[in-house]
């Protein structure tokens, strides 16, 4: 058996070189787009992150294990704001410790153990449930059909009747989400203590199976106070898979968000709700043809509407550009959209650590077609960064066409 490895990369920037094995570059390799290899002299290689963070064990065939820690290039409190907007409900993390300030995983087990502790202060949340079985008594109401299928002894009665229990997708995402954090690498062990006790008094919840598909639970009035703890549950549990393009997830064991995703679905929900107020309804990800035939498709991810027409498009771009002007690729993209849409103008969101963000727009010879490429410098503290939003929000809307009507 060979022994265990740990190699720790940056999400992007010029990497590091470590002496691999055949078995080790293999276990690499395996998972699509998790890291860059580069053959380096000798028998060693240039491993890069490729915008992906977090930490998974990765087996290999002769029995030993690859640690990879994928360190994030963005700051653990301003990577945390970008993940509250990674669902329909965004939810507003506390402040993380100093002692878990500098690596993600620790980060996000505290702020789940702070975030359960004062969500289950108020009690275990209680639901009714509807149970069919066979007792020696009446509870709630015969089953008559099952009852009169009997031959012989009347009991046990086939009855069925509503539980008032705990056992419920509320607590079953939560408690998922509470062993989890306690087994991720670098949790601090008062930590683990603290999400371990919180596990045990979710007392009579059905704890999931690994590759379980989650409960579907709603937001009401009666789980309101149950919504942060959620969203950050339901965060830490799509951390666990590795889903290749097309096909089904991989279960990890540990951590992985991938980051152009996350910086995504921060820009459509933060801008969608500041373009609302200018009557701009965005949509996300809609199939759109290229061509007369329907047969080439493509999906922006963002297509802005107003009146039901199309007027901009929009697509995120988590490339930290040392430059003003976008790569040619970049802008043939844009154009694309643009032109099989039918607008005039489209819009590239580049993110940033600093340094000049001022827009800059791009008027493409023999087109009536503008491409403006703009930058959110996400070093930025949250009331900054949802100015700069709201800044490319007044931008946008002021740019797009309006009907002559």
């Amino acid at each position: 058996m060979s022994p265990d490895l740990t190699l720790t990369v940056q999400e992007t920037g010029p990497g590091s070189t470590y002496e691999l094995t055949g078995d080790q570059v293999a276990a690499l390799v395996a998972v699509p787009d998790l890291v860059r290899l580069t053959p380096a002299p000798g028998r060693r290689w240039n491993v890069r992150g490729n915008q992906k963070v977090g930490l998974i064990r990765l087996p290999t065939r002769s029995g030993g294990a690859i640690h990879l820690q994928l360190r994030p290039k963005l700051g653990i409190r301003d990577l945390l704001f970008l993940l509250s907007y990674s669902s329909t409900d965004p939810w507003h993390p506390e402040p993380v410790t100093a002692a878990t300030a500098d690596d993600l995983l620790p980060a996000l087990a505290d702020l789940l153990a702070r975030t359960a502790r004062r969500t289950l202060e108020g009690g275990v949340l209680h639901g009714y449930q509807e149970v069919a079985e066979e007792l020696p008594l009446i509870r709630g109401r015969i089953r008559t059909t099952d009852q009169l299928r009997r031959t012989g002894l009347p009991l046990p009665i086939s009855v069925r009747y509503d539980d008032h229990t705990p056992d419920i997708p509320e607590n079953r995402i939560l408690l998922a989400a509470l062993h989890l954090a306690a087994h991720l690498p670098g949790v601090p062990h008062p930590t683990r203590l603290t999400l371990r006790h919180l596990a045990h008094r979710l007392h009579g919840v059905r704890r999931s199976h690994p590759g379980e598909r989650l409960p579907i639970w709603t937001p009401t009035r009666l789980n309101a106070r149950y919504t942060s703890a959620l969203r950050l549950a339901e965060l830490l549990l799509s951390g666990r898979s590795i889903r290749q393009e097309g096909g089904a997830p991989t279960p990890a064991d540990g951590f992985l968000l991938d980051l152009p995703k996350v910086f995504e679905r921060f820009l459509t929900v933060t801008l969608g709700e500041a373009l609302s107020r200018h009557g701009i309804r965005c949509s996300p990800q809609d199939v759109h043809r290229l061509d007369e035939a329907r047969r080439a498709t493509f999906r922006p991810d963002l297509v802005l509407y107003r009146g039901g027409r199309p007027i901009s498009v929009m697509d995120a771009k988590y490339t930290f550009l040392k430059v003003t002007s976008p790569p040619v690729e970049h802008l043939y993209q844009l154009l694309a959209y643009c032109t099989a849409l039918g607008i005039s103008h489209g819009h590239l969101v580049y993110a940033a650590t600093g340094g000049n963000t001022a827009p800059t727009d791009h008027v493409i010879r023999c087109s009536p077609v503008t491409i403006t490429a703009h930058a959110l410098n996400l070093n930025e503290p949250p009331a900054g960064l949802l100015a700069q939003i709201a800044a490319l929000a007044d931008r946008t809307a002021t740019a797009a066409p309006r009907d002559s009507a």
